[in-house]
C-alpha cells in the first residue's frame, strides 16, 4: 500500500520535472530562433570583425600616449619634471590596458581559430608583448617606493623601456598579421612598430600639453610635430615596401578605401602639426586618434576578406555559428555603452592639468 506521504511526493517531484521540462522548452525555442540566423538580420560577420579591429584601435589609442609619455619621460632629467609625468598617467594606465584585454576576448569569442593560430604561431612575440607591458606597469609602482638617486634612475630606464618596447612589439604583431609572416621579425613590420612608436610619442605630446603647464609643457609639446613627420614618413616607406614586394597586395593599396585612408591620415597629420603650434591640445590628441584608428583600418581593410593569411582562411570560414555569435552580439551591445561610461567618468574626474610637486597616482 502506497503511503500518502509518498503519493505527494511523486506528485511534487513529477510536477518539478514538467516544470523543468517546460523551462527547457522554452529555452531551446528562444535559442532556436537565435539559432536560425543573424540577430536582426544584421551582418554580424562583418560587424564583429570591424569591432575586434576597433577595440585594437581603442587601445592602441589611449594606451598609446601612455607609452608616448613613457618615451617622453627619458628626455626628463628633473626629479620634478619626471614625477609629473608619472603623475599625469597615473590614474588613466591600467584602465586602458583593458582595452588589451577586451581586444583578446573579443577575438577568442567570434574567431577562436585566429586567436589560437595567431598567439600560438607568434608565442615569444605574446611573451615579448606582456613583458614589456609588465616592465612599464611596474616600473612607476617601484620609482616611488625608494627617493634614492640610482634606484629611480633604474627604473626610470625600465620604464621607458617598457613604454617603448610594448608598441614596438605590438606593430610588429600587426605586421605580421597583416603579411601573413611566421618570423619573429621582419623588415616591414619592425617598420610599422617603429612607426606605432613615432604615433605614440605624438599622442603622449598632445597628452601632456593637456596635463602639464609653462616650460614643462612647451618641451614636451616640441617632440610632438617631429614625431607625427617621422609616422608619416614610416607609413609611407611600409605602403611603398609593400606596393613594391607584394603585387598580391597591390590591387588592394589602389583601392579607394586604401587611398582614402592614406590621403586622410596626411589631412591628420597637417592638422595634428596645426593643433600642436597653436596649443590646441585636445584638437592634436583627436587627430592621433584619428590616426591610430586610420591606421588599424588600413590592415583591416588590407586583410579583408582574409582574416588570417597564413591558414588561409577567411572572415567567413572563422566566425562562430550563429547562436553563439548572436548571444555574444547580446551581451556586447550591453557591456560596451557601460565601459564607454566609465571611461568618461574616469577622464572627467582627472581631466585637470597635473601641478608641481603632485606624485605619482595622486600621491
Amino acid at each position: 500500500m502506497t503511503e500518502p506521504g509518498a503519493t505527494v511526493g511523486f506528485a511534487a517531484g513529477a510536477t518539478g520535472r514538467e516544470a523543468a521540462a517546460t523551462l527547457e522548452a522554452g529555452f531551446a525555442l528562444q535559442t532556436g530562433g537565435l539559432a536560425d540566423g543573424p540577430l536582426l538580420g544584421l551582418p554580424l560577420t562583418e560587424l564583429w570583425y570591424g569591432l575586434v579591429f576597433f577595440i585594437l584601435g581603442t587601445f592602441l589609442f589611449l594606451d598609446g600616449f601612455d607609452f608616448g609619455v613613457g618615451a617622453i619621460f627619458a628626455t626628463r632629467s628633473e626629479a620634478s619634471a619626471r614625477e609629473q609625468l608619472l603623475a599625469a598617467i597615473g590614474p588613466f594606465w591600467d584602465g586602458n590596458e583593458v582595452w588589451l584585454v577586451v581586444f583578446g576576448g573579443a577575438l577568442f569569442a567570434a574567431f577562436p581559430a585566429v586567436y589560437a593560430n595567431l598567439f600560438s604561431r607568434h608565442y615569444l612575440l605574446m611573451f615579448a608583448i606582456l613583458g614589456a607591458l609588465i616592465v612599464r606597469g611596474l616600473a612607476p609602482e617601484m620609482y616611488e617606493q625608494r627617493h634614492d638617486e640610482t634606484w629611480q634612475r633604474w627604473w626610470g630606464r625600465a620604464f621607458v623601456v617598457g613604454s617603448v618596447a610594448a608598441p614596438l612589439f605590438l606593430g610588429i604583431f600587426a605586421g605580421n598579421w597583416l603579411l601573413g609572416s611566421t618570423a619573429l621579425v621582419s623588415l616591414p613590420s619592425v617598420v610599422v612598430g617603429v612607426a606605432l612608436v613615432a604615433l605614440s610619442t605624438a599622442g603622449g605630446a598632445a597628452f601632456l600639453g593637456l596635463k602639464t603647464r609653462g616650460r614643462l609643457q612647451q618641451e614636451t609639446a616640441a617632440y610632438g610635430p617631429k614625431a607625427l613627420v617621422a609616422y608619416l614618413a614610416l607609413v609611407v616607406v611600409a605602403v611603398g615596401y609593400l606596393f613594391a614586394t607584394r603585387p598580391d597586395l597591390r590591387g588592394d593599396l589602389l583601392s579607394p578605401v586604401a587611398l582614402g585612408l592614406v590621403g586622410a591620415s596626411v589631412v591628420l597629420g597637417a592638422g595634428y602639426v596645426v593643433a600642436m603650434r597653436r596649443e590646441s591640445y585636445v584638437g592634436a590628441l583627436a587627430a592621433t586618434a584619428g590616426l591610430t584608428y586610420g591606421l588599424v583600418a588600413l590592415v583591416a581593410a588590407l586583410l579583408y576578406p582574409v582574416i588570417d593569411p597564413v591558414a588561409g582562411l577567411t572572415v567567413a570560414d572563422a566566425i562562430v555559428s550563429t547562436l553563439p555569435l548572436n548571444l555574444m552580439s547580446i551581451g556586447a551591445a550591453l557591456l560596451l555603452p557601460l565601459i564607454f561610461a566609465y571611461f568618461v567618468v574616469l577622464y572627467a574626474a582627472f581631466w585637470g592639468p597635473v601641478e608641481e610637486g603632485e606624485g605619482y597616482a595622486g600621491e
